[in-house]
């Protein structure tokens, strides 16, 4: 342990990217978004290169002239990795950790080694060797001399780290097992979500870019004590709350894992699972860091995410987060929601304007009824509690007098039209 946080301290990164024309500005904001992934993952960031040119070179990424500086670099400041911004070719990682003497971390791995430190889950932990175990499968021989020049740190942490020397066939073997553990935890999943459906409760997935307060939010709704921290990808694992809204309507609340950015093929496929929580919810709250001077691009990246997941035709209410910060944005505004709503979950401000709109959102399509259920027919009673929302309950001679939301499905379902009164 001693040996490891002794390597993590040590771990000093030179940055770098390449930058076509006229794409300066998103490449800056794309390698300052680099520096807080490396921060997240225990690097120190020392310098930032960035080449002008219109596409990596095939061989070693930067050119020659710049793989020279990245050398002299090096040297000057003891660096101990080079973190790529893009995800290279097998290639040049070998030809890159060739030249640089040096560990080569790409986006790629630098996002899976942050994954690797924040699963806590047996479920978190099986999904990030997955994703480990397929991309060294693809990068088997750029990676293995690169990744083993340094013991320990940034991109070989977690399950995976174990299997960087071994061959395929023992890599497709591992994969194969990790197929049918993580397929019995998805059976698990399927039933759990089918045990919430016959609750009748809505699910509502809080989904957003990775550090837009979507944990934060879900503390302050429900008190569930979730790490809540200024990092990116503070917390990995999904959690599920029970939430009651002011009218008494219950509903679940997810929390689910945040996009980024080129967010790893393998993790998006790995977690898949997890990330279906988003495809079966009823509505989505899309976190949004308005304070985040890229926040119309994490919107745009958000709905991309949600696009590849299958969940673009989710309603969904956006949350313009951080109002209380001094930089916010206030012409943002994501056109695909059914409403915008500037809150602070840290502070609380606008949170009732958000209850208001699930409320609103949640009760369309439903009708209000004012009916008496006779006493010996208690199991309706027990479904409106259920699959409606109750206004108002009271016991009359006749039974129990019952004002209630509910959808005209469940009206015709249990002849509730022959219960009305009035």
């Amino acid at each position: 342990m001693e040996e490891q946080i002794k390597n993590e301290i040590e771990e000093k990164a030179i940055l770098i990217a390449i930058c076509p024309q006229n794409k300066e500005k998103e490449v800056d904001s794309a390698i300052d978004e680099l520096e807080e992934l490396a921060k997240t993952a225990g690097a120190s960031t020392l310098v930032k290169v960035i080449q002008n040119r219109d596409k990596p070179h095939p061989a070693t990424y930067f050119g020659k002239g710049k793989v020279e500086e990245l050398k002299e670099m090096i040297d000057q400041y003891e660096i101990t990795t080079v973190i790529c911004d893009d995800e290279l070719s097998p290639a040049q990682l070998k030809n890159l950790g060739e030249a640089l003497d040096v560990k080569i971390v790409d986006r790629p791995i630098l996002i899976m080694d942050i994954f690797a430190r924040h699963a806590h889950t047996k479920e978190g932990i099986l999904q990030v060797e997955m994703a480990q175990m397929r991309y060294r499968l693809s990068r088997l021989s750029g990676l293995g001399k690169s990744l083993s020049r340094l013991g320990g740190g940034i991109g070989t942490r977690g399950p995976g780290e174990k299997k960087l020397e071994t061959d395929k066939r023992h890599i497709r073997r591992r994969i194969d097992i990790l197929k049918e553990e993580l397929e019995k935890i998805h059976s698990s999943r399927h039933l759990l979500r089918e045990g919430r459906a016959k609750q009748g409760k809505p699910i509502i997935a809080i989904v957003g870019y990775t550090n837009a307060g979507k944990s934060t939010l879900l503390n302050h709704l429900t008190d569930a004590g979730v790490l809540q921290e200024d990092m990116l990808f503070a917390t990995l694992d999904p959690t599920t709350r029970n939430m009651v809204l002011p009218e008494g309507k219950e509903v679940l609340l997810v929390d689910t894992v945040g996009f980024i950015r080129k967010l790893p093929h393998h993790i998006v496929e790995a977690f898949k699972s997890t990330l279906e929580e988003v495809v079966y919810a009823d509505l989505l709250i899309h976190m949004v860091d308005a304070s985040n001077p890229d926040a119309n691009k994490h919107i745009q990246v958000v709905h991309e995410t949600l696009q590849e997941l299958g969940a673009e035709k989710t309603p969904m209410l956006t949350l313009l987060n951080k109002c209380d910060r001094d930089n916010v944005d206030e012409d943002l505004w994501d056109e695909k929601a059914l409403a915008n709503i500037r809150v602070s979950a840290l502070t609380g401000d606008g949170i009732r304007k958000v209850l208001e709109a699930l409320e609103q959102h949640l009760l369309q399509g439903q009708r209000l009824m004012k009916i008496i259920v006779p006493y010996h027919q208690g199991q309706i009673l027990q479904k409106l509690r259920t699959y409606g929302q109750i206004l108002e309950e009271s016991y009359v001679n006749e039974g129990t007098y019952v004002e209630v939301y509910i959808e005209e499905a469940y009206i015709n379902k249990y002849e509730l039209g022959s219960m009305v009164i009035g």
